[in-house]
């Protein structure tokens, strides 16, 4: 087992009209935006901001996936210091490689791969050194990443091994069976339970942090977004909601209790 927990440290957006993605997002999380230009021959990429520094970055859907018929989407980057040790290591466990590490000069090394259950994530070690985390409430930052996934157990099993996530406890949801949540470091857990029936496939949904939910979810729905679930209360007493973006892809917002 890795001796420190290996935590999503990057979000990435992959869309189908990068302008407007920018706009909806600047308006709901209250992100700054800033064109990222420091890679030679790197597509356009706007990197979002909060207060206290980036948290993840918009760009165009690549027209490889797009012809495969991928939405948009969020994705998260795992930290790594050996993005080839990582990867070999995660096909070894059963996991999938859609695409084998390579370089973004400027930026690091990266690679696109899959948990064995399908749920699509990044690895990226970065060229820059490692910043410490920054408090899991804070503004515009993640505050909780949920795996919807086919066996809970086993998605648990292979993120605990493969990058030192631990074990924080179950919750008995009834129908909807097991919550697992894990902490992956200081300032960094979430939650994994099966997909029900409504996602077609696993999938890892992010938690952008707002400051308040009722005011946050009419800036989904006026900004032409959607919002699928909530607000609801969850048993640490913050609140949620999950939503949709104009162009289709998913999002959760978590804020302070009422």
């Amino acid at each position: 087992m890795p001796n420190a927990p290996k935590p999503f440290f990057w979000y990435e957006l992959m869309t189908t009209d990068l302008d407007a993605a920018e706009a909806f997002y600047t308006a709901i999380v209250g992100w700054r935006a800033e064109p990222f230009d420091k890679a030679p021959g790197m597509p356009h990429y706007i990197v979002m901001n909060s207060s206290v520094r980036g948290v993840g970055g918009l760009m165009t859907m690549p027209e490889e996936p797009a012809k495969m018929g991928m939405p948009p989407a969020w994705v998260g980057y795992i930290y790594t210091k050996d993005v080839d040790a990582s990867t070999k290591a995660l096909q070894e466990a059963g996991g999938a490689v859609h695409r084998a590490p390579d370089d973004i000069p400027g930026v690091g090394r990266f690679a696109v791969v899959a948990d064995p259950q399908g749920a699509t994530f990044m690895f990226l070690q970065p060229n820059q050194p490692e910043q410490p985390p920054v408090p899991a409430t804070t503004l515009g930052h993640v505050g909780w990443h949920e795996l919807y996934t086919s066996d809970w157990k086993a998605a648990f099993d292979f993120y605990s091994s493969q990058f030192g996530w631990e074990s924080a406890g179950e919750f008995d949801m009834g129908e909807m069976g097991t919550y697992k949540t894990f902490g992956a470091g200081p300032e960094s857990g979430g939650g994994i339970m099966n997909k029900p029936p409504q996602i077609p496939v696993p999938v890892w949904q992010f938690y952008f942090n707002v400051d308040a939910i009722d005011a946050a979810a009419k800036r989904v729905t006026d900004n032409g977004g959607k919002v699928i679930m909530g607000p609801m209360d969850v048993p640490s007493g913050q609140w949620i909601i999950q939503c949709q973006d104009p162009q289709g892809a998913h999002f959760a917002l978590l804020a302070p209790a009422r």
